[in-house]
């Protein structure tokens, strides 16, 4: 066990599949599942960052492999349950977590950036959430975490693809947790706020934003750490939140709750 691995092993002995989880808040989250005792399947539509990715964590000792599944198609996220089922015999936690962003204007968006962020960032969603449900539902039991935002909470200008989605997100976690709750299986939404990694660094990049506008604007002071969203995420996994579904939950340094700018 290394200095950062938790006696508790909260996860120990189940199964888990994180998708987009070669890098970013997904690799972070795949770490801490492993690390609390879970085998993890991690996932990239690139075949070598998967696997990449798996023979770092397993350097490590953890229990981790590697598949690539691009989830905007449906047969490929079924591939993905399958295989964790071959490998490992079942399925116990699936977070589907890949994404991406597109910023500009409304009036300069076009049809194919607004169909690549809505496929992206909800529809693979449900094909995820439809592929382990179809899985955990007979077993009655299981876990589904679709990781959100902050922007599925409120409304920011030239982030129309990016923001309808992860609203959309929260009406989907909602409506799956109602219709599985009688089968174990439940759905609950993580809201991150802007952290040290995956797309909040790109939008940066992009001139969006500076670091000095997000720790000025946040309560709290700072990016968050992508460590930081994981533990929750393992939380959520774990039996300590054995009650709730079908909710979603902010981690984001105060910055919904700040009314001011």
């Amino acid at each position: 066990m290394t200095p950062n691995q938790t006696a508790a092993r909260r996860l120990e002995g189940r199964v888990a599949v994180v998708t987009g989880s070669s890098g970013g808040i997904g690799l972070a989250i795949a770490t801490e599942f492993a690390r609390e005792g879970a085998s993890v399947v991690v996932n990239s539509r690139d075949a070598e960052r998967a696997e990449k990715a798996a023979s770092t964590l397993a350097q490590e000792g953890l229990h981790v492999s590697g598949f690539a599944a691009d989830m905007r198609r449906p047969e490929e996220a079924r591939a993905l349950a399958e295989a964790a089922v071959a490998r490992h015999g079942r399925l116990d936690i699936w977070v589907n977590n890949a994404g991406i962003n597109v910023i500009k204007p409304a009036l300069e968006l076009e049809a194919d950036e607004w169909a690549g962020v809505i496929d992206t960032n909800l529809s693979a969603c449900f094909y995820g959430a439809q592929a382990a449900g179809r899985l955990m539902v007979p077993q009655k039991s299981g876990v589904i975490i679709q990781i959100g935002s902050i922007i599925g909470e409120v409304g920011l200008p030239r982030r129309v693809p990016y923001t309808a989605a992860k609203h959309g997100l929260i009406g989907l976690t909602k409506v799956l947790a109602a219709e599985w709750a009688r089968d174990n299986v439940r759905v609950v939404c993580l809201d991150p706020g802007y952290i040290s990694t995956g797309l909040g660094v790109k939008s940066q990049a992009r001139g969006a934003f500076t670091a000095a506008d997000i720790e000025r604007r946040t309560p709290m002071g700072r990016f968050g750490e992508a460590a930081e969203v994981a533990r929750v995420a393992v939380f959520l996994a774990s039996d300590d939140a054995s009650y709730i579904t079908g909710s979603h939950v902010t981690v984001d340094g105060g910055w919904v709750a700040y009314g001011g700018w």
